[in-house]
């Protein structure tokens, strides 16, 4: 029997999406995607294959787990299979010089970068940026890792000699123009088949993460701003009414790189200028912001996929 098959490497993350999947009676496997062997002359089931492995996969032990769904996506695809955020979405999710390169081309902007390997050339990657301010950020990155911010080269100088710093697992870091926003917020489009489900407003006030899931945990804190809150008040908020011109931008980006599945952050300057700054194609959602707008992302994506696999299969 045709069903929908899972790939990833985080049970974390899986629950949301079984869970709605389970309510709409939708036939479904996991494929756990850390490791394994792959027989290159077999066949794969027939089905539809949603790829939600993450860039953020080396902190949680599964090194590999990109490398190895790179091979089992160029199977499914060799085999004409429908895959959901495939090969190209992949490169995306785990390389942000390949996020913004497309980016890019599509007519998007991003913030001014600099790419640094070898941890001294990170120094005179910031001096040829030549901003007063400037942040660090990992290339594969996830969960904040390598996000730091600078006001000169002498403090970063003294972060790369310190105890603290951070090596990037794909051996690049990113030195990036930083964005002062005139409010402590960044601004999440969520999309699920390639349309736009809503947007969701983050407050950075506290920090800056960028991983809305439920199980994740603020590690790294950073704030674009440099404000903090006055009150206590809700990390995520879905924005009623929200579909500015730039998401018809992003839909066009996805559509161009086969992705089908996305969340896409962007940040706003004091002068109405927007950077889009990072593409996750595997996207989470926040329950108690879902909750509230009574809008559900995964349920949006469970359907999608059921829809999908009728299509194909019934």
């Amino acid at each position: 029997m045709s069903k929908i098959y899972v790939l990833h490497e985080n049970d974390e993350w899986t629950g949301h999406l079984t869970e709605r999947l389970e309510e709409l009676n939708l036939p479904y496997e996991l494929w756990h995607l850390d490791q394994g062997t792959l027989d290159l002359t077999s066949e794969p089931p027939e089905g539809i294959f949603y790829n939600r492995i993450s860039a953020s996969s080396h902190t949680r032990n599964h090194r590999f787990a990109p490398e190895y769904t790179e091979a089992v996506l160029a199977w499914l695809e060799r085999h004409g299979r429908t895959v959901i955020n495939g090969s190209r979405a992949l490169r995306l999710e785990i390389s942000k010089v390949n996020q913004y390169m497309a980016l890019n081309q599509a007519g998007i902007q991003t913030p001014k970068t600099i790419t640094a390997v070898g941890r001294y050339n990170i120094l005179e990657a910031a001096r040829k940026l030549d901003q007063s301010s400037f942040i660090t950020k990992h290339n594969r990155a996830g969960k904040g890792q390598g996000v730091q911010l600078f006001h000169s080269t002498e403090a970063l100088r003294e972060y790369i000699d310190g105890p603290s710093f951070e090596e990037p697992v794909d051996g690049i870091t990113l030195i990036q123009q930083y964005i002062e926003a005139p409010e402590p917020y960044i601004v999440r489009h969520e999309f699920v088949g390639g349309k736009f489900v809503y947007g969701v407003k983050v407050d950075t006030s506290e920090g800056f993460e960028l991983c809305p899931a439920d199980a994740c945990t603020i590690e790294d804190l950073y704030c674009p701003t440099d404000q903090q809150a006055e009150a206590p008040k809700a990390k995520f908020q879905i924005l009623k009414n929200y579909r500015p011109d730039i998401v018809d931008h992003y839909e066009a980006f996805l559509e161009e790189n086969n992705v089908q599945v996305a969340g896409i952050e962007a940040i706003q300057d004091a002068e109405g200028n927007l950077y889009t700054y990072d593409v996750n194609t595997n996207t989470n959602y926040n329950s108690d912001a879902e909750a509230a707008a009574g809008t559900y992302g995964m349920l949006e994506l469970a359907r999608y996929l059921g829809g999908l696999l009728e299509k194909s299969y019934v």
